[in-house]
């Protein structure tokens, strides 16, 4: 049973945390030979101001 866990920002629609979940569950199936109802897929909404690249917050960066 995979668990794939993705942390990106937060903002996303919820049609597109649903398009996002379908494709990596069917990429986990097609690749792994997994059952789609042994695939988890955790999303972790994180804002930007609590992410940085290259010591610069990505708030800082808009």
């Amino acid at each position: 049973m995979p668990t794939i866990h993705v942390e990106l920002f937060e903002g996303r629609t919820p049609e597109q945390k649903k398009a996002l979940v379908k494709a990596l569950t069917e990429a986990a199936v097609n690749t792994l030979g997994s059952k789609p109802e042994g695939v988890d897929v955790i999303l972790v909404e994180v804002k930007k101001s609590d992410w940085a690249t290259g010591g610069v917050l990505w708030s800082e960066r808009d």
